[in-house]
Protein backbone atom coordinates (compact mmCIF):
# COMPACT_ATOMS: atom_id res chain seq x y z
CA UNK A 1 0.00 0.00 0.00
CA UNK A 2 1.40 3.36 -1.10
CA UNK A 3 -0.77 6.31 -0.10
CA UNK A 4 -0.37 9.38 -2.28
CA UNK A 5 -1.75 12.80 -1.44
CA UNK A 6 -2.86 15.54 -3.74
CA UNK A 7 -4.97 18.63 -4.19
CA UNK A 8 -7.69 18.14 -6.77
CA UNK A 9 -11.40 18.58 -7.33
CA UNK A 10 -11.64 15.94 -10.07
CA UNK A 11 -13.48 12.92 -8.71
CA UNK A 12 -15.96 10.54 -10.25
CA UNK A 13 -19.40 10.39 -8.69
CA UNK A 14 -18.84 6.69 -8.05
CA UNK A 15 -15.64 7.10 -6.02
CA UNK A 16 -17.21 9.87 -3.93
CA UNK A 17 -20.27 7.70 -3.34
CA UNK A 18 -18.11 4.76 -2.25
CA UNK A 19 -15.95 6.84 0.12
CA UNK A 20 -18.84 8.69 1.76
CA UNK A 21 -20.94 5.56 2.15
CA UNK A 22 -17.93 3.69 3.60
CA UNK A 23 -18.19 5.98 6.63
CA UNK A 24 -21.99 5.84 6.56
CA UNK A 25 -22.46 9.52 5.68
CA UNK A 26 -25.81 10.35 4.14
CA UNK A 27 -24.05 12.61 1.64
CA UNK A 28 -22.93 9.46 -0.15
CA UNK A 29 -26.50 9.02 -1.35
CA UNK A 30 -26.05 12.15 -3.47
CA UNK A 31 -22.89 11.45 -5.52
CA UNK A 32 -23.68 13.93 -8.31
CA UNK A 33 -24.21 16.69 -5.75
CA UNK A 34 -20.95 15.73 -4.04
CA UNK A 35 -19.17 15.93 -7.37
CA UNK A 36 -20.61 19.41 -7.93
CA UNK A 37 -19.77 20.46 -4.35
CA UNK A 38 -16.10 19.52 -4.81
CA UNK A 39 -15.80 22.22 -7.45
CA UNK A 40 -16.99 24.86 -4.96
CA UNK A 41 -14.39 24.32 -2.23
CA UNK A 42 -11.25 26.45 -2.13
CA UNK A 43 -9.30 23.47 -0.79
CA UNK A 44 -9.71 19.78 -1.55
CA UNK A 45 -7.02 17.35 -0.41
CA UNK A 46 -7.25 13.68 -1.29
CA UNK A 47 -5.53 10.46 -0.29
CA UNK A 48 -5.33 7.54 -2.70
CA UNK A 49 -4.15 3.98 -2.54
CA UNK A 50 -3.28 3.53 -6.19
CA UNK A 51 -6.42 4.65 -8.02
CA UNK A 52 -8.71 4.13 -5.00
CA UNK A 53 -9.89 7.27 -3.17
CA UNK A 54 -9.38 6.48 0.53
CA UNK A 55 -9.42 9.90 2.18
CA UNK A 56 -10.68 13.41 1.60
CA UNK A 57 -10.52 16.80 3.30
CA UNK A 58 -12.47 19.79 1.98
CA UNK A 59 -12.29 23.34 3.29
CA UNK A 60 -13.60 26.78 2.47
CA UNK A 61 -12.20 30.10 3.59
CA UNK A 62 -12.67 33.86 3.52
CA UNK A 63 -9.23 34.43 2.02
CA UNK A 64 -7.61 35.97 5.08
CA UNK A 65 -8.84 35.11 8.57
CA UNK A 66 -11.07 32.06 8.88
CA UNK A 67 -11.25 28.66 7.22
CA UNK A 68 -13.83 25.96 7.79
CA UNK A 69 -12.98 22.30 7.31
CA UNK A 70 -16.24 20.81 6.12
CA UNK A 71 -15.35 17.22 5.23
CA UNK A 72 -12.64 15.00 6.62
CA UNK A 73 -13.19 11.33 6.02
CA UNK A 74 -11.06 8.21 5.67
CA UNK A 75 -12.31 4.84 4.49
CA UNK A 76 -12.63 2.63 7.60
CA UNK A 77 -10.33 0.02 6.04
CA UNK A 78 -7.59 2.67 6.05
CA UNK A 79 -8.24 4.37 9.40
CA UNK A 80 -5.54 4.26 12.05
CA UNK A 81 -2.74 4.56 9.48
CA UNK A 82 -2.13 8.31 9.79
CA UNK A 83 -4.06 9.33 6.68
CA UNK A 84 -6.43 11.69 8.51
CA UNK A 85 -3.55 13.19 10.44
CA UNK A 86 -1.62 13.76 7.21
CA UNK A 87 -4.63 15.48 5.63
CA UNK A 88 -4.95 17.72 8.70
CA UNK A 89 -1.23 18.59 8.44
CA UNK A 90 -1.84 19.65 4.84
CA UNK A 91 -4.77 21.80 6.04
CA UNK A 92 -2.68 23.39 8.79
CA UNK A 93 0.11 24.19 6.34
CA UNK A 94 -2.26 25.76 3.81
CA UNK A 95 -4.01 27.91 6.43
CA UNK A 96 -0.95 28.85 8.48
CA UNK A 97 -1.36 32.52 9.34
CA UNK A 98 -5.16 32.44 9.48
CA UNK A 99 -6.69 33.38 12.81
CA UNK A 100 -8.90 30.28 13.01
CA UNK A 101 -9.67 27.00 11.28
CA UNK A 102 -13.02 25.68 12.47
CA UNK A 103 -14.92 22.44 12.06
CA UNK A 104 -17.82 20.50 13.50
CA UNK A 105 -16.73 17.14 14.90
CA UNK A 106 -18.83 14.16 15.80
CA UNK A 107 -18.43 13.61 19.54
CA UNK A 108 -16.73 10.24 19.02
CA UNK A 109 -14.06 11.93 16.88
CA UNK A 110 -13.14 14.68 19.34
CA UNK A 111 -10.03 12.78 20.62
CA UNK A 112 -8.66 12.62 17.05
CA UNK A 113 -9.11 16.34 16.56
CA UNK A 114 -7.65 17.20 19.97
CA UNK A 115 -4.61 15.07 19.08
CA UNK A 116 -4.29 17.26 15.97
CA UNK A 117 -4.32 20.56 17.94
CA UNK A 118 -8.02 21.44 17.66
CA UNK A 119 -9.73 22.65 20.84
CA UNK A 120 -13.34 22.31 21.93
CA UNK A 121 -15.02 25.70 22.20
CA UNK A 122 -16.75 25.86 25.57
CA UNK A 123 -18.64 29.07 24.77
CA UNK A 124 -20.30 28.12 21.46
CA UNK A 125 -22.44 25.36 20.04
CA UNK A 126 -22.38 24.29 16.38
CA UNK A 127 -25.77 24.73 14.74
CA UNK A 128 -27.30 24.14 11.33
CA UNK A 129 -30.59 23.95 9.53
CA UNK A 130 -31.64 21.83 6.58
CA UNK A 131 -32.65 24.12 3.74
CA UNK A 132 -34.47 21.44 1.76
CA UNK A 133 -34.19 17.81 0.87
CA UNK A 134 -31.60 17.38 -1.85
CA UNK A 135 -32.38 15.26 -4.88
CA UNK A 136 -29.97 12.59 -6.02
Amino acid sequence: MQITYGETRAFTAKELEELFLSVKWESGNHPKLLQKAMRGYQTVFSARDGEKLVGLLCAMDDGAMTAYAHYLLVDPAYQGQGIGTHLVKMLKKKYRGYLRVALIAENAKIPFYKKNDFVVCETATPMYFIAKTAKK
